[in-house]
């Protein structure tokens, strides 16, 4: 009884516009109450015992500082030092600049691990240079939107670092080392229907006619951005810094190249980016925060357990149950945004998971990968409304285009689950 009212105050809540922390908090926080009825101060010391308990952990140090990262690089002229060393290799083309706008994506991704900051990034300069090219807003809008999801998969990431912290056995080093593969593998995926609908349509008409630029001089002045992903993974796994510690690195890295090396950063705009990211990191703490009072309540009123034995007593088998997650996942993910995601469904997905000796590492990858989708799914979709919004579009009108990217990030998805190896060759290999 108690159960099912957490989640329907959770649910009243959350859909009469209360934030999702704050529905996941005052939910968790009635339960307690009526749970412990009898007990001094109805067991509700319990709830800032919680609370602190969810922030106070090492690696969370990382979240700030990754966030920090994104602003800083947003700002730093390197997504259009890096998309002119991708359109010198690829060439001009039709399809070739939705090419270049993921290959991008993909190498920001090494850098921040935030999708709407990689999405604000590689958009200020793709879509207007692909809307001189010939290609629709729209079509535009759907590629960087669906581009910036790799954001999540590929290390660092912020996604990664919130479920290492919720679930006992799942390192940062290890997730970051399994969502590379996983992450490449989606870019590629999207790569051929953005490639294949260009040419379909025609789109790129004037692709063309722009000069290729040279290939060493835009080399030269991209290689501060490529070295930023190398610099902070190889430094992790030579043990020159711990993920923490190379979340700081890179912000100084960030602030060198912005500020000495390409002149885009000024000291009267540190201000503006240490606000904006230290507002995003407030309120990615206090839901984490709120939702550990959540968990708990999960997990001492015992919600899992009948979770746990309705689908493991009803025939799915371990593929079927974690298919029917994933498309649990997805159809959720249409409406919430990814943090969200991992704090309602970890608690109660973690005893599944052990019940069926799903590994740990694996698992959070193939959610990370349904909650990349969740991002480019509308209407929620936090990367392409950005994209969308920078392209003077409504989402709507991206429809069309961003369907086939969604199935195509899907097809990846799958590629993991049904050959975990994918996920778990690299940290084996590394030794994590």
């Amino acid at each position: 009884m108690i159960g099912t009212l957490l989640f329907a105050i959770f649910l009243v809540l959350m859909f009469g516009g209360v934030p999702i922390g704050v529905a996941l908090g005052i939910g968790g926080m009635i339960s307690i109450a009526l749970a412990n009825a009898d007990a001094q101060y109805f067991g509700l010391l319990a709830a800032p015992q919680n609370f602190y308990a969810s922030i106070a952990k090492y690696p969370l140090l990382a979240l700030p500082m990754f966030v920090l990262v994104g602003s800083i690089f947003d700002r730093s002229g390197v997504a259009q030092r890096l998309v002119t060393f991708a359109v010198a290799v690829v060439g001009r083309g039709p399809g070739m600049l939705p090419m270049v706008a993921i290959l991008v994506a993909m190498i920001l991704g090494g850098i921040s691990g935030s999708g709407p900051a990689n999405a604000a990034a590689v958009g200020g300069v793709m879509i207007a240079a692909m809307s001189r090219a010939g290609y629709p807003a729209a079509f535009s809008a759907s590629i960087v939107g669906a581009a910036a999801a790799t954001d999540i998969l590929i290390p660092p990431s912020i996604a990664f670092v919130v479920y290492s912290v919720m679930v006992a056995g799942a390192s940062v080093p290890a997730m970051f080392a399994a969502g590379m593969v996983p992450g490449v593998l989606a870019g590629i995926a999207l790569i051929a229907p953005a490639v294949w609908l260009s040419r379909r349509n025609g789109f790129g008409s004037h692709e063309a006619d722009e000069p290729r630029p040279r290939f060493w001089r835009s080399l030269r002045e991209a290689a501060w951005g490529i070295a930023a992903p190398v610099l902070i993974l190889g430094g992790m796994r030579l043990g020159w810094f711990t993920p923490t510690e190379a979340a700081v690195v890179a912000v100084f890295y960030g602030l060198f190249v912005g500020m000495a090396v390409h002149g885009t950063i000024g000291w009267k705009d540190l201000f503006d980016i240490f606000r904006d990211a230290g507002e995003i990191s407030a309120v990615i703490m206090i839901v984490l925060g709120l939702a550990g009072i959540f968990a708990y309540s999960v997990n001492t009123l015992g919600l899992a357990d009948p979770l746990v034995k309705a689908v493991t007593g009803s025939g799915l088998g371990s593929t079927g149950a974690l298919l029917a997650v994933f498309a649990v996942l997805l159809f959720v993910g249409v409406f919430l945004d990814g943090v969200s995601i991992f704090l309602i469904f970890i608690p109660l997905l973690t005893p599944l998971m052990n019940a069926f000796g799903w590994d740990v590492v694996w698992f959070g990858v193939v959610l990370t990968m349904a909650v990349a989708i969740g991002q480019i799914t509308p209407p929620m979709a936090v990367n392409l409304m950005v994209a969308c919004r920078m392209a003077g579009v409504s989402m709507e009108s991206t429809l069309p285009w961003v369907g086939w990217l969604v199935a195509s990030f899907v097809l990846a998805a799958f590629a993991v689950i049904f050959a975990p190896p994918l996920a778990l060759w690299l940290p084996r290999a590394l030794g994590y």
